[in-house]
């Protein structure tokens, strides 16, 4: 046996954590090793994608991100190997084969197969077998499985009988077998190729399920590989039976377990004696009572792992393209909150997201005809007064009426558009509204937040919690860690590939730029409100705490508009300002000609290796440099689809099979997107009938955000369900 003195010296250096990374990923040796090596050192994710490439081999966020996951869970699961040899080691129980299993293990599951038997338990019927004797007795009888058991032998004070005997052996045989690493991995693996999760409705389930929310599910059966493929039903089973509503459980021959294990017990032994009665009647219970169970809860909770994590990356690429809309630059923008009862609430917001006025109007019923036609009234000459370009309408209650109201009083040349409004109650109750309207009542702030979420989604979106914006599936179930962990990356990936202005973030928006945090992004604001206007990136050194490597990690992705340095509109990073300085000298362009034709095909002449050579920097480094020369201020989401803007209005009642209609993809899930058609319910297209060839997933031909073009499949009036296809008609085979 192997001591804890004599325990092998098991870590994983650096170079190991590299190469472990990287046969995971599939990437380079030298790209995992260049990367972590800069997380190490405290560069961010963001930093190491955009001012790091000729580094990292051109490794993107995703990529990065993806190293580190991996490092921290190749060297958690080192640790645990660590923790259960030296528990081993202790009970002066670790062997050699033992020690060597462990070490090569290659998951964490396989780790703790290993330790169970040594692990420590509460107190077992086999514990107390053992204590009274039994053990050598459960020996014996295992290797000679057809002779006679000596019970009379072990009767004693604790076992007055045979049967006590034969009954603690029992318990003794039945737990070893249960705690065999070999028998578990094994069921594991063929219940996850050959298993099937078969669910029934429980007996009261319909009751609960009144709305038959779940009736799809109440006589259903999938193989747990097909499932692997269709993750959002186990999110929907897990509910259903967590509503106790359904009845789970993981199907599996149960005669092919029993076969292998008394093969492998029986050890060459014959098939009959005593002793072989006792180790088939072990195998059924060890089967029945440790190994099933134990492996069908392990392979929910993959299933529900592997379903968590797919739903978390849809949620996550939805916010992604929802933030990333094109912003609505230069335009007055007249936010409207609909209501009924309590009115309407609007805000006029200038063409820079200031707020300029509000006002309450009663448009709709149970107003008085009086109040619906002042309400005509008052609605135009804000319009007028203000020079209001757009209408901005939320699609919560009476949407539909407001939307049929402003179509019906917009002024020539004036559009609307219908903004999703999830979350903005959420930021309107929040401190920062508090702090930014004090004198306005959350009503009112929320018609700001609806105004401003089309003139600038990224910075009015990024005020609220992400998961209340109303993209993704089944959210409310997921692991709370693992979504805000994806939340962070998506937030912080958004807000860094746009950059943002230095001289009016907010607070919250500078949050998320690479190398801040809450305190320093206060510190910048304060700053900002007391000097004035930052008018060089030099000036973020001047910041109280805001060091070098913070200065580092944030400059590139700070802009200032007008400032002295054109570069600092850009996102160059001032480490490279000397650089595209004798870029410019080289190719002969001042500050005043960039951006224009003759200036940007002089660039491109000068984007290649030898310029790279020339100017001492790699040539992923000119390329961006020479990218951002081209298009000093863009914010990379001018590429990205905008709002879907409207003079009309359209009602359900009005659809009809085959027609095409306009509409913007407002949610993308497993089976399909919901298209908001303007008739307050959302339309949906299977998966099946986005295009004609099969995909795995809508987010390959779909995004949030994204404007397309439908045709009406079926309207179901009663229960408000449109279905589309944007298939076009004529391409049907």
């Amino acid at each position: 046996m192997i001591s804890v003195t004599d325990l092998i010296n098991y870590d994983i250096t650096d170079t190991d954590l590299a190469k472990q990374v990287a046969e995971h990923l599939t990437i380079g040796v030298k790209q995992t090793t260049a990367t972590l090596e800069l997380l190490r050192d405290g560069a961010t994710v963001p930093f190491i994608s955009r001012y790091r490439k000729e580094m990292t081999g051109g490794l993107d966020e995703v990529q990065i991100h993806d190293v580190q996951v991996t490092a921290r869970h190749i060297k958690d699961l080192t640790d645990r190997k660590k923790t259960v040899l030296k528990a081993i080691a202790t009970q002066q129980k670790l062997t050699a084969t033992l020690q060597a299993a462990i070490i090569t293990a290659a998951t964490l599951q396989d780790v703790e197969d290993l330790y169970l038997p040594y692990k420590q338990k509460k107190r077992t019927k086999a514990m107390i077998a053992r204590e009274n004797g039994l053990q050598p007795l459960a020996d014996f009888v295992l290797t000679h499985l057809s002779e006679e058991i000596p019970t009379e032998a072990y009767i004693n004070d604790a076992l007055a009988d045979a049967a006590a005997v034969l009954a603690g052996l029992h318990e003794i045989i039945a737990e070893q077998i249960g705690e065999k690493a070999i028998y578990r991995q094994w069921l594991r693996e063929r219940m996850q190729r050959d298993g099937f999760l078969t669910v029934t409705v429980k007996r009261d389930g319909e009751e609960k399920d009144a709305q038959g929310v779940y009736a799809q599910y109440y006589d259903y059966s999938e193989s747990l590989k097909s499932l692997q493929m269709n993750t959002f039903r186990i999110l929907a089973v897990n509910r259903g039976e967590k509503d106790g509503v359904l009845s789970v459980k993981i199907d599996f021959s149960e005669e092919r377990m029993r076969h292998f294990i008394q093969i492998k017990e029986r050890n060459g032994q014959g098939d009959s004696g005593e002793g072989y009665q006792v180790l088939l009647s072990a195998i059924d219970d060890a089967y029945k009572r440790f190994i099933q169970p134990a492996v069908a809860r392990e392979l929910r909770q993959e299933l529900t792992v592997l379903a968590q994590g797919q739903a978390i990356k849809v949620f996550g690429d939805n916010l992604y393209h929802l933030l990333m809309q094109a912003p609505l630059k230069n335009k007055i923008v007249m936010g409207f909150d609909p209501g009924f009862r309590t009115g309407s609430k609007l805000a006029i917001i200038d063409a820079n997201g200031r707020f300029l006025k509000k006002e309450v109007i009663y448009p709709h019923k149970p107003a008085s005809e009086k109040q619906r036609q002042e309400a005509a009234k008052r609605f135009q000459s804000l319009i007028h007064e203000f020079d209001v370009a757009l209408v901005a309408i939320g699609n919560g209650t009476a949407s539909r009426e407001s939307q049929e109201f402003v179509a019906n009083n917009l002024p020539s040349g004036v559009q609307y558009s219908i903004v999703n409004e999830a979350g903005a109650s959420v930021y309107s109750a929040s401190e920062e509204a508090r702090s930014e309207f004090p004198q306005l009542h959350v009503e009112e702030r929320s018609a700001i937040s609806i105004g401003r979420r089309i003139q600038d989604p990224l910075a009015e979106l990024i005020k609220i919690d992400p998961k209340s914006v109303g993209v993704g599936q089944y959210q409310h179930d997921l692991n709370t860690k693992m979504l805000d962990e994806q939340v962070g990356q998506v937030v912080e990936k958004a807000v860094n590939q746009v950059g943002v202005n230095l001289n009016t973030a907010s607070t919250p928006l500078l949050t998320h730029i690479a190398g801040l945090n809450t305190t320093l992004a206060q510190n910048i604001v304060d700053y900002r409100d007391n000097n004035g206007v930052f008018t060089s990136r030099i000036d973020l050194k001047k910041i109280p705490r805001l060091g070098p490597k913070a200065y580092e990690q944030a400059a590139g992705f700070l802009r200032i508009l007008d400032g002295k340095n054109i570069l600092d509109n850009t996102d160059i990073h001032p480490e490279s300002y000397a650089a595209a300085k004798k870029l410019l000298d080289l190719a002969d362009i001042t500050a005043q000609q960039l951006a224009t034709a003759p200036a940007n095909e002089r660039l491109t002449r000068y984007d290649n290796q030898m310029t790279a050579n020339q100017l001492g920097i790699g040539i992923e480094t000119l390329h961006d440099i020479v990218g951002s020369l081209k298009k000093p201020g863009r914010d990379g989401r001018s590429e990205m689809v905008g709002a879907l803007l409207k003079s009309d209005v359209l009602h359900i009642e009005d659809l009809q099979p085959g027609m095409k209609l306009q509409g913007t993809v407002r949610n993308v899930v497993d089976f399909g997107a919901f298209v908001d058609l303007g008739v307050k319910h959302d339309g949906l297209v299977h998966i099946s009938r986005l295009v004609k060839r099969r995909v795995k997933h809508p987010s390959e031909i779909v995004s949030v955000g994204d404007i397309v073009n439908v045709w009406v499949v079926e309207v179901d009036q009663k229960r408000q369900r449109i279905g589309l296809t944007m298939i076009a008609p004529e391409e049907k085979v």
